[in-house]
């Protein structure tokens, strides 16, 4: 399988290290790997530089430091910068990975497998681990199987040409599935493929500032605000209790207030609040079914 990879990173001296030694001893390497350093201050651009100059096929692309980390859109805008610095055309995959990640040397050779036993999965990555109390838990909430993280996209190149560009924006991650699921791709997480984030999720923003980005996000991609209600209720009872709950509808609330855009693709919008409501009359929908699949309707 031809891949190129494609990493952002900002301030990874502490991480990105482990992720290169988990990247040079795959067992499938890529054709090429552009790491983009989104504006360091830290010492990760010269770790980035050594890896380069040791390994042929890593590229790195330096950005300035726009002085602020820029939730969704600034990720969105390096990923952007790295595919303009991928030198080959004939790939098959094109994957997103965080420079935070490690895994197992046969990780993209176990999931390269999914994509060939199923020639309608357009979007697929491992699940993601966190390290809670000296064990490594599943980071996402409900199932695992459903979304793809950001940290870790592994895009079909049909499937990309189908939904390129991504939208430079917070929701991105979901954006991305929601217009590969209306040109009939799925997309899922695989189950017995991990990988393990060594900086928790949010730990950049705090707990509540990152279920509020969450909120944000999920206005931007045009949630319907009945299911976004049905979404923060459960959270109420979550770990911890209520806070989730009311970050997420502030958050979600907030875009209605500060009146911000939403994303470019009424269709998809549509579609999405669509499947929403199939879901909330118990009907067979994305949130429901074989790896959230849609049955057509």
């Amino acid at each position: 399988m031809k891949y190129v990879v494609i990493t952002p990173v900002r301030n990874e001296a502490d991480y990105v290290g482990a992720t290169i030694e988990a990247m040079v001893h795959q067992t499938v390497l890529p054709s090429q790997w552009v790491v983009v350093d989104d504006g360091s201050t830290d010492g990760t651009p010269a770790i980035l530089a050594a890896a380069a100059e040791r390994y042929s096929w890593i590229t790195v692309v330096r950005r300035g430091d726009r002085g602020f980390r820029k939730s969704g859109g600034g990720v969105v805008e390096a990923f952007d910068e790295g595919r303009a610095a991928v030198r080959t055309d004939d790939w098959e995959f094109l994957v997103k990975l965080d420079g935070d990640l490690t895994f197992e040397p046969d990780y993209f050779e176990r999931c390269f497998r999914h994509f060939a036993a199923d020639p309608a999965l357009g979007i697929a990555g491992g699940v993601v681990h966190n390290r809670e109390g000296g064990a490594w838990k599943i980071d996402s909430p409900g199932d695992p199987a459903f979304h793809v993280r950001g940290a870790t996209k592994i895009y079909r190149r049909e499937c990309w040409r189908a939904i390129a560009p991504l939208e430079a924006r917070p929701g991105w991650d979901t954006i991305d599935e929601v217009r590969a699921n209306m040109h009939g791709w799925t997309r899922r997480s695989l189950p017995d493929v991990s990988l393990f984030q060594q900086r928790p999720t949010g730990s950049v923003d705090g707990s509540w500032r990152n279920w509020v980005k969450n909120g944000v996000a999920n206005y931007v991609t045009g949630y319907h605000p009945l299911f976004m209600l049905g979404k923060c209720v459960k959270r109420i009872w979550g770990n911890p209790p209520l806070v989730p709950a009311v970050a997420l509808w502030w958050g979600f609330c907030s875009g209605y207030i500060k009146r911000m855009p939403r994303m470019d693709d009424r269709d998809a919008i549509r579609y999405l609040r669509r499947q929403q409501v199939r879901r909330l009359l118990l009907q067979y929908s994305i949130y429901r079914g074989p790896a959230g699949k849609q049955r057509p309707s």
